[in-house]
């Protein structure tokens, strides 16, 4: 799990000052004089880095850091004197008893309190070819408390990695790994002690699972009983996840806050959308079916695309973050495809459906099938045509209302007739955070591994060039126009707006500076386009086929001037929305 970046900053103040209070410079420079003196063979010009470290710890430098160094808890300033003093940006705890109380939560835990944490260490493997694409090759838990048996809290393991999907029975490989419990615990435990706490926790899960599933067994007749309608519904309580294992599916969502890397639901929705879309591959391909793989959040992320559950389990997370009653919703699209999507409830029972793959928003009004006639009926806008039950990290539904068409639901949860809802405390056994059954705490999102002008600008030189080599291969020459290019940013910028927020602006600003742009009697053509990569060559072959970008690409004319220009938008995640926008102008002939 990482930091916060404000307590990241803190903790490096922290062991900064410590660092220097204790002349820890003075000493590493000590230990080098001394190493070089003793350690270093003729052979050798100089040490590397294990070398060094090696010689620190073995003089007990490290030692000796680690058992000075002590977090405090903080006191409010009210309890120092300080409410009229600004606090710095970055600041450290005195370690003054006088003035702090050491606090109890700072203490490294002892062995009994890390063998009760039976939280496995999640293990994504990826593998990443030549064009960035990434494919998914393992997902493993790794029980970590091995290390509590050993005397120097060091220990290796090697474990057998199978692949994913349809091959989650196959190995894919042996990974030898080196775990090591900083600083050692002060308690070694039985190897024997920690085989008895796996065992108990097994026997706990099974007969939870064990009880969830005869009590879903049990909801799912009821279910059947009500009208036989239901048997044709889409009601899915069960989903396997990467590694072939059957989850309940509202243990694939969680309340997932992005701290500062998303600013609101909308621009969460944006996130989500540029995150590709795969379907898992089906072996043989025969019948026309899809293969079941619904992914932890985790291995999603790391693989950057996945299917329509996995977006939507995702963005459902996240809208739940932002305190909005979030629900993912399984049903069907025209032509009975399967799909799932996000639902919102308001507080004025609006209902809003999120589509994950596009961030598009639909207001859900429910046509009266009573109504008279011509009594005037709402038009729907969305794309569903069934919806079979509704979920969330800990409440599951299912649609018993006479017809599963989405025109005609009314999502009224409180209705019994209408929503066969499933116990909470039965869906939390299994699902909620930290019980045996559930998956992993997922680690808070990671920023973007970009810089966007940076990035721009790498990616628009190069489509400058391809250009160029395009237009020479064609027997014409490129004359470019550099302010025509800037004044296309404007409109690059309002087009990832509008698609953050729905809404459009500064349209009238970039027709203006245009016009002015563009002298009487020339015509002017524009062409943007979206992608969710950074390679050029991929991205331009995809706009020549398009006759518009071609067309001004490979334009002729008196005075014709190009334009090119490209703007890159980071997201968490090494998610990108990529703009690129091709132009020219040129004198018109009659």
């Amino acid at each position: 799990m990482s930091l916060p970046p404000q307590k990241a900053s803190e903790l490096k103040q922290i062991i900064h000052n410590h660092l220097i209070k204790m002349n820890i410079h003075g000493k590493i420079r000590d230990v080098l004089a001394e190493t070089v003196r003793e350690d270093l063979d003729p052979g050798r010009s100089s040490l590397s880095e294990e070398d060094i470290l090696r010689a620190l710890q073995r003089r007990g430098i490290v030692d000796d850091v680690m058992k000075d160094l002590h977090f405090s808890k903080e006191v409010p300033d009210t309890e120092l004197g300080l409410q009229n003093i600004p606090k710095p940006a970055t600041h450290f705890i005195d370690t003054d008893p006088t003035k702090l109380k050491k606090s109890d939560g700072s203490k490294m835990a002892d062995a009994t309190t890390m063998l009760s944490i039976c939280d496995p260490v999640h293990l994504v493997l990826i593998k990443r070819d030549t064009s960035s694409e990434t494919t998914l090759v393992s997902s493993y838990f790794l029980d970590w408390r091995t290390v509590l048996s050993s005397p120097s809290g060091k220990t290796s393991i090697a474990v057998e990695l199978h692949g994913v999907g349809s091959e989650c029975k196959v190995t894919a490989g042996v990974l030898n790994m080196s775990l090591e419990l900083y600083p050692p615990p002060s308690e070694i435990l039985s190897p024997d002690i920690i085989t008895t706490q796996r065992s108990l926790e097994r026997q706990k899960t099974a007969e939870k699972e064990r009880l969830f599933l005869v009590y879903a067994k049990q909801w799912w007749r009821e279910f059947l009983e009500i009208r036989q309608e239901n048997q044709s519904k889409l009601v899915k309580i069960f989903a396997q996840d990467e590694n072939g294992v059957n989850r309940p599916v509202c243990s694939y969502v969680r309340v997932l806050r992005a701290g500062r890397l998303l600013e609101s639901p909308r621009q969460a929705a944006r996130f989500v959308s540029l995150l590709g879309l795969e379907k898992a591959p089906v072996v043989g391909g025969g019948g026309g079916g899809k293969q079941e793989q619904w992914c932890s959040l985790l291995a999603f992320l790391c693989r950057n695309k996945g299917d329509c559950e996995d977006h939507a389990t995702l963005l459902c997370s996240l809208l739940l973050g932002f305190g909005l009653d979030a629900y993912v919703c399984v049903g069907t699209k025209p032509k009975g495809l399967a799909h799932t999507w996000v639902m919102t409830r308001g507080t004025d029972s609006t209902i809003t459906f999120w589509e994950s793959l596009t961030a598009h928003r639909y207001l859900h009004q429910a046509i009266d099938p009573d109504a008279p006639p011509l009594a005037p009926q709402p038009r729907p806008s969305y794309p569903y045509r069934t919806v079979g039950c509704v979920f969330n990290h800990k409440t599951f539904l299912a649609n018993c209302q006479p017809s599963d068409a989405v025109e005609l639901c009314a999502f009224d949860f409180h209705n019994q007739s209408r929503w066969k809802v499933m116990s909470e405390e039965a869906v939390g056994s299994v699902c909620s955070p930290g019980s045996a059954t559930s998956l992993p705490p997922l680690p808070p999102l990671c920023g973007p591994s970009l810089e966007p002008s940076a990035a721009s600008n790498r990616l628009e030189l190069e489509m400058r060039y391809l250009v160029v080599e395009h237009r020479k291969d064609l027997g014409l020459a490129t004359v470019w126009d550099d302010h025509l290019s800037y004044v296309l940013s404007s409109a690059l910028a309002a087009y990832e707006l509008e698609r953050c927020t729905g809404t459009s602006c500064g349209n009238e600003e970039f027709q203006d500076a245009v016009r002015r742009a563009v002298p009487d009697g020339h015509t002017f053509k524009g062409f943007p386009i979206h992608f969710l990569h950074l390679n050029a060559r991929r991205a331009f072959a995809t706009c020549l086929r398009s006759p518009f970008c071609d067309e001004i690409v490979c334009c002729r004319g008196d005075r014709v001037r190009l334009a090119v220009r490209v703007r890159v938008f980071a997201y968490p995640e090494s998610a990108c929305a990529v703009w690129v926008m091709f132009a020219c102008k040129y004198r018109s002939v009659l």
